[in-house]
């Protein structure tokens, strides 16, 4: 079974789910609403839709005949967490890198040292 992050991750791989993600970020809009914009049939949006409600980043609705999709955000917090992670240590390296060129341009005989 794959774990959420996977899941995620491979649901967001594809443009136009990422695409329908964007628009459902305004709010709920319907399948017709969300193909709007692509050259593909409703079939085949129902099946990206099927692939993100899949990985927890949608929920569909009903109201009448009406079956809105919504963003579900919980996952996106996941891999920002999950990325947080090396944004911190590309923060460190650039700060140590900073430091060293900084004791470059002052000339210091140790710089590059640990």
């Amino acid at each position: 079974m794959t774990d959420r992050l996977s899941s995620t991750f491979s649901a967001l791989a594809d443009p136009t789910r990422r695409g329908i993600l964007a628009r459902l970020a305004r709010g709920e809009a319907t399948v017709g609403e969300l193909a709007e914009p692509y050259d593909m049939s409703l079939a085949a949006v129902s099946k990206h839709l099927k692939v993100l409600e899949s990985a927890g980043l949608i929920s569909r609705g009903r109201e009448a005949q009406w079956r809105p999709c919504r963003l579900e955000a919980a996952p996106l917090r996941d891999i920002s967490d999950w990325i947080e992670t090396y944004r911190r240590f590309w923060d460190e390296s650039l700060d140590r890198l900073e430091d060293y060129l900084e004791d470059l341009q002052r000339g210091d005989p140790g710089a590059g040292r640990n």
